[in-house]
Order: structure tokens, then C-alpha cells, then sequence
């Protein structure tokens, strides 16, 4: 794997960041270029059907497959994009044989990651580690996850003898603002099931996800002079702040865990005369998440119930769906990652995903799309960091799932 290090190194140092007030598909040129980028090495790889989408800002491309024999088509699937945080000057710095010591990523500002904040450091002893030099993210999410795809392409391009079916795969915009997948084109990716490859530590695998909504709620006050106010003023900030407090205060993302859903107030804006609320609303399960969404309406109701005229009002949109109901109707891309990384002695880590991923879109448009490691710890922010024997191992399991089929 003599040019993983080198592609990853290259990768994070381009400026890649989304930008959500942006309209513009993708909503920077970084991620153009980017694809762009990626398109010259696909094309050097050799692979067919290579095809960069205007439209919608995904790069796809296929190895086919080199047999007769009746085996599924894989896809495997990154995005281009970081997350919203420092993203220019990336400078990525490299501790070979980590001795488990704390790090001075920047000695000059006295940023320095400490085992004792971040104590899953101590798992890679002896490895060799990426980090940013504390002013930046490093950008693995999920640019780890497009160097290992290529990796994987390497492997199958050098090793002939290795029979498989075609391989499909896909680079796509802006999942960190969570519009790419939006518009992805399931008629152009003819996979049988695919792969996001954008979780976390080694033996992460999500197959369930939220069902996921978002509703905005707008407060209509009336704002008169505090001095003549008596019997006339309504406060619309006054107001939101009874509206969230009538919605049930242990279901918050601080106090649930595993399949538990939540509300949560994600933004509050306003003044006496008008105020915003941007709730997100989540859950596992289907008929809860609807039930969620019944209650938001009803305290709505109720609360216009309370004054001269209707103040509130809502918009509520669904965001997206728990994967888990298209995977588990077909259960050969969950069944070959657990058979990939018992073959290659990693304990998996499958838990229900309290978010969602591309794949849970992708899914739901009827590409069975679970999500497998990258390797990376600590995403979205300035202590980000990965091993370079963790993109190795994902790679070896994107390579043994395809061997595997």
C-alpha cells in the first residue's frame, strides 16, 4: 500500500469544506476540483465508465469484472466534502512509533492533544499518526475513506487472478450539510448493494440509522413600548421559550442513548416581535418517529389555542429514513462485512448510528447502503486524527468483502 500515505497526505491538504448558504451543486469549487482530481486518477487506474455528473457533483467509475462466474456488483461510496470547521492551510503532521506520550500539535499556540482528554490515543501504540497542527480539521472524514477505495482498486487491478464482479464507485458532494445524496442516481450505479465508507474507529458498521425531521417553528409577537405594554405586549421570545419547555425535557439528545429518540432545539432566534425555533426530531423506529412528529403538531395546537389568533406556526420536513428497513431485505452487504472482518480478526462494532449517513438515502432510493470504518477518531474538529495501519486494515476490508463475493 506504497501510495496510501502519499494520496491521504495530498487529499486533506485541499480545501474541501461545504458550505450550507451555499445553492450551488456542489456548493464549492474545492469540491469540484477536487472530483476532478480524483477523475484523472481513476482514468490512471484504468477504469471504465468513468463519468464526472455535473448535475448532481458525483464522480463514478467501474473496474469490471474479470470473470464468467456469477458474482454480485459492489459499490463503494466516499464524499468529497468536511465538515463545517477550518478547512484552508490543512497541515497535516506525522508521529511514527506513537509512545502513547500526549501531542504538541502546535507548539506556538500551546495546542496539544492530552491522553488524558482523549484517552483513545492509547489504542495505537507503535502505530504511525496523522493529526492536524491544531488550527484546522485533517479532513479523514472522508478523504480516509477515499484513499482506501482506491487502495482497494489497486489491489484488483495488480492481482488479476482474483476473480470478481464489477466494482462501482462513487464520489459525491456535501454530505456533511447532508444534500449530496439528495441527488444521487441509483440508474447510473448499477450495484447489486453498496458501502458508504465514512464511519469511525476501526470495526465500526452501521446498517441502522434515525428517521430524521426538521421543523421550524415561527412566533408571531407584539411588540408595543414597555411603558404602555400593559394587557397589549406578547413576547415572542417569552413564547418560545414555554414552547420548548412543553415538550418532554428527558428527550433530548444529553439524555437518551442507543435506540432512544430525541427533540432537540437546534437554533433560537428572535426578538419581542417575532422568534424562529429549529427543532430536530429523531428516532429508530418508524412509528415513533411519526408519533414524534403528531405530538410537535399538537403543541402547536395548543399553544394557539392559548392566545387572540393563531402565533405559531410550523414547517416540518423529513429529513431522512432508518436504512435498516430496505437492508435487512437483503442482508448479503451486512453478512459480508461481519464474514470480511472476522476473516481479518477485527472485533466488529455495530451499533444502531444515533444520525444518519448518505446511505440512508441511498437506501431508501433501493441500493442496500450500509456504512463501514474508516479508521478516524475524533472528526469535525482540530484534534481529528488517524493511523495509517487503521486506513490500512479498512482497506484490506473493502479488499476481503469483494474477495469474499
Amino acid at each position: 500500500m506504497s501510495k496510501l500515505m502519499p494520496r491521504f497526505i495530498e487529499f486533506v491538504k485541499l480545501n474541501t469544506r461545504s458550505d450550507e448558504k451555499s445553492s450551488t451543486i456542489p456548493t464549492t469549487i474545492g469540491q469540484v476540483e477536487f472530483a476532478k482530481r480524483l477523475e484523472q486518477e481513476l482514468q490512471e487506474q484504468g477504469l471504465s465508465q468513468i463519468f464526472y455528473n455535473e448535475e448532481n457533483g458525483f464522480l463514478i467509475g467501474c473496474l469490471p469484472k474479470n470473470t464468467t462466474k456469477e458474482k454480485p456488483s459492489i459499490g463503494f461510496i466516499a464524499h468529497l466534502d468536511t465538515a463545517d470547521y477550518p478547512a484552508e492551510n490543512i497541515q497535516p503532521q506525522i508521529f511514527e512509533k506513537y509512545q502513547g506520550q500526549d501531542l504538541v500539535l502546535n507548539e506556538n499556540k500551546q495546542i496539544i492533544m492530552e491522553v488524558a482528554e482523549f484517552p483513545n490515543l492509547k489504542d495505537y501504540l507503535g502505530e504511525t499518526l496523522i493529526t492536524t497542527d491544531g488550527t484546522t480539521l485533517l479532513g479523514a472524514d472522508d478523504k480516509a475513506g477515499i484513499v482506501e477505495i482506491l487502495e482497494m482498486l489497486d489491489y484488483f487491478i495488480d492481482h488479476p487472478e482474483v476473480e470478481h464482479g464489477d466494482i462501482w464507485v462513487a464520489f459525491g458532494p456535501d454530505e456533511e450539510i447532508g444534500r449530496g445524496a439528495d441527488h444521487f442516481r441509483v440508474d447510473q450505479f448499477p450495484a447489486d448493494f453498496a458501502y458508504t465508507v465514512d464511519s469511525g474507529r476501526v470495526g465500526h458498521f452501521e446498517y441502522e440509522t434515525f428517521n430524521a425531521a426538521q421543523a421550524e417553528i415561527v412566533i408571531q409577537g407584539t411588540s408595543v413600548h414597555p411603558g404602555t405594554a400593559y394587557g397589549m405586549m406578547v413576547n415572542a421570545l417569552k413564547l418560545a421559550s414555554a414552547f420548548d419547555q412543553a415538550l418532554p425535557q428527558d428527550e433530548v439528545p444529553e439524555k437518551t442513548r442507543g435506540y432512544e429518540g430525541f427533540y432537540l432545539l437546534h437554533d433560537l432566534t428572535g426578538t419581542i416581535s417575532e422568534a424562529k425555533l429549529t427543532y430536530i426530531i429523531r428516532d429508530h423506529d418508524r412509528e415513533k418517529f411519526a408519533a414524534r412528529k403528531k405530538y410537535l403538531e399538537q403543541v402547536v395546537a395548543d399553544c394557539n389555542a392559548q392566545y387572540d389568533r393563531p402565533r405559531f406556526s410550523m414547517t416540518l420536513k423529513d429529513q431522512y429514513y432508518n436504512m435498516k428497513e430496505v437492508i435487512e431485505k437483503d442482508m448479503r452487504s451486512v453478512d459480508l462485512a461481519l464474514a470480511a472482518m472476522a476473516n481479518l480478526g477485527i472485533e466488529p462494532i455495530v451499533t444502531p448510528f444515533r444520525g444518519g449517513t448518505d446511505g440512508s438515502k441511498i437506501s431508501l432510493m433501493g441500493l442496500p447502503t450500509p456504512n463501514i470504518f474508516t479508521g478516524g477518531e475524533n472528526f469535525h474538529g482540530q484534534f481529528e486524527f488517524i493511523s495509517k495501519e487503521a486506513m490500512e486494515i479498512a482497506a484490506r476490508t473493502l479488499i476481503e468483502i469483494v474477495t469474499l463475493a
